[in-house]
């Protein structure tokens, strides 16, 4: 689901769950039935899955009626939120207001008006059930948002939306296979914290152990159970025999902001996804041959996992529509198949002609001293173009040779060989790896960065040589958009880029030198404004959230009658849950494994704590 068209919470909420989306999305079970949540609140999670079939319910007569006008009346609920405004006096009249006398729509204006003009946002009642915070400082809050209310009302339309006590309601509603997510006011973790008087009622210690007695009780129903309480001795000792997990909070409503960070405790009564056992084939010796680069996403250590995945189907031949480094193609060559490989950036595509494609011919000897040799004419463009940028003047003196050398081998995959191994070796001189900045500030002193660009090009097409092998299948590489290639198979590998709001996939950005060398900067525009002297970036779906969105489901779509194999981080969007919505959609069987994984380097440099991630392995037919 787009950016532009996902629901967010209408009100403000002491406890909302909008900053633990991402970690309970990744705790939601691979597959449910109805989605039940007693304690609605603010409902910042369902708003986020927007499930199709859902029980939502709460206590507070007030909230209720609310998600009851948005869901049934939202048009006249705009009209009555209009004439509001923020202002001290009227928020005390309107706070005195008898609810009694009020209609349904006059109450639901009420709610949200009071809520975004209030205190921190605080919904609390006395023991009389009489609204009783302050009125709140603010700017300019925006009381009615019309958009959002329509969004919500089309999350909300198909929901059961019911008033009652959560036992009441989850003694009705819940059945075997239903996911039911318990937020309840939580156990104080000091004496101050009393902000649960979200009802006339208090929710005290013998209400928390009602409550883990009902956990039982749908466990043992055969629910997938998911709660969320504050990390206190007493929640631990009611859940210790559940799957626990203590997570980094913020409190918004403290008065003191040295005291808004806490620890919330995530229980789940069933296993995530499945967890891979790495393959230990012998077609992993040779998959280990392909020379290994520093490349963004590159999946060098996640093979014996792909692997681990790929031998649970039956396929002769595969589509590897993202290849990037080509590692996972030299991986399904190892095992026999055949593979067409494709990359949208040129140098990529070079890499597996010189490796997946070619099955028996080397660089020889002669070939090789031939293109280091002094040309009769050399156009001296890296020479001047890159001078002081990313080499010194004798390794671009040396790339201008071989680019002006590279006319006169007369075989392709020669050729191939030639450009993957100077590709390779810049790569490998490079600090990083990347062409995103100039000059030498990451020389952390490693052999790589000491030796000559012409040394690390002799020992790269070494390199390249010595994986060259031949596994008695017609291979083939292409250089397209992979969803313009109208090529299939009988798998499809996608490892497309990975999309997140913190940080870019911009591989033009990071690799332009480089593809440069290996378009010969023919069909591209160097940027002569910018300090890197890059071109152009690609035209991708993948750098917008939309775009990928849409890309997903045009390519889950277009090979519906294949089998895939996707791999994705856990970092990134869309999230599991969607990407398993979408494929569910187009195939009978979906399995999700995960592995734990650390990439290199994260895409930028004040990201590097999060690239500790969770690596996703879908497996669709």
């Amino acid at each position: 689901m787009t950016e532009d068209n996902v629901a967010k919470p209408i009100l403000k909420w002491a406890g909302g769950k909008g900053q633990m989306l991402e970690i309970l999305s990744e705790n939601l079970p691979l597959t449910y039935n109805n989605y039940i949540e007693p304690f609605f609140g603010g409902g910042a999670l369902f708003f986020n899955l927007e499930p199709k079939k859902s029980i939502i319910a709460d206590a507070n007569a007030e909230i209720i009626n609310l998600y009851q006008t948005v869901a049934k009346d939202v048009e006249s609920l705009i009209s009555a939120l209009a004439k509001y405004k923020y202002d001290k006096d009227m928020f005390y009249e309107v706070r005195s207001q008898d609810t009694q006398t009020l209609s349904n729509v006059e109450r639901a204006a009420r709610t949200i008006y009071l809520n975004k003009t209030d205190f921190n946002g605080l919904y609390r009642v006395n023991r009389k059930g009489e609204f009783n915070v302050p009125f709140g400082k603010y700017k300019n809050p925006k009381i009615l948002d019309e958009a959002n209310l329509r969004a919500a009302s089309r999350a909300l339309k198909d929901a059961t939306i019911v008033e009652g006590d959560y036992l009441d309601v989850l003694a009705k509603y819940a059945q075997p296979g239903d996911l039911i997510f318990l937020d309840p006011p939580y156990m104080p973790v000091s004496k101050y914290a009393d902000f649960k008087r979200y009802t006339a009622n208090q929710f005290g210690e013998e209400d928390q152990k009602k409550l883990a007695a009902e956990v039982q009780r749908l466990t043992d129903l055969g629910c997938h159970i998911l709660l969320t309480n504050s990390n206190h001795p007493l929640i631990q000792q009611l859940y210790a025999q559940y799957h626990c997990e203590v997570v980094q909070t913020k409190r918004m409503i403290s008065s003191k902001s040295a005291t808004r960070s806490g620890e919330d405790i995530l229980v789940r009564n069933y296993e995530l996804d499945h967890e891979l056992v790495p393959s230990t084939a012998n077609f992993l010796h040779q998959a280990s041959e392909y020379p290994s680069t520093r490349y963004m996403g590159s999946k060098e250590k996640l093979l014996p996992y792909i692997a681990a995945a790929a031998e649970k189907l039956q396929f002769d031949s595969v589509l590897d529509l993202f290849s990037g480094s080509g590692t996972v193609s030299y991986l399904f060559k190892a095992m026999g198949k055949q593979v067409y490989s494709n990359d949208f950036m040129t140098f990529s595509s070079t890499f597996t002609k010189a490796m997946i494609e070619n099955n028996n011919v080397s660089l020889s000897d002669e070939t090789l001293e031939r293109v280091m040799q002094t040309p009769r004419t050399n156009d001296e463009f890296v020479e001047t173009i890159f001078k002081d940028l990313y080499f010194d003047d004798i390794d671009n003196l040396f790339i201008d040779t071989i680019r002006a050398n590279l006319s006169s081998v007369s075989n392709e995959y020669e050729r191939a060989i030639v450009t993957a191994a100077l590709v390779r070796a810049c790569m490998k001189k490079r600090p990083r790896g990347i062409f995103t900045y100039t000059g030498n500030r990451y020389d952390d002193g490693r052999r790589d960065l000491q030796i000559t660009l012409q040394q690390q090009f002799i020992e790269a097409a070494r390199d390249i040589n010595a994986a060259i092998f031949d596994n008695s299948q017609k291979n083939v590489a292409f250089n397209s958009d992979a969803l313009e290639l109208e090529e299939t198979a009988d798998l499809i590998y996608m490892d497309p880029p990975y999309f997140s709001k913190l940080s870019d996939n911009d591989y033009v950005r990071r690799y332009h030198f480089v593809e440069g060398i290996a378009r010969n900067w023919q069909g591209v525009t160097i940027q002569e404004h910018t300090k890197t002297k890059k071109f152009k970036n690609y035209v991708t779906p993948f750098s917008t959230q939309k775009g990928t969105y849409e890309a997903f489901e045009f390519l889950f779509h277009k090979y519906r009658n294949q089998k895939i194999i996707l791999s994705y981080s856990s970092n990134s969007l869309p999230t599991k849950t969607e990407l398993l919505s979408m494929l569910e959609k187009e195939f009978s069987s979906v399995q999700l494994f995960s592995v734990n994984h650390k990439y290199s380097f994260a895409n930028q440099t004040k990201n590097i704590k999060n690239n500790q991630v969770k690596e996703y392995l879908f497996i669709a037919q």
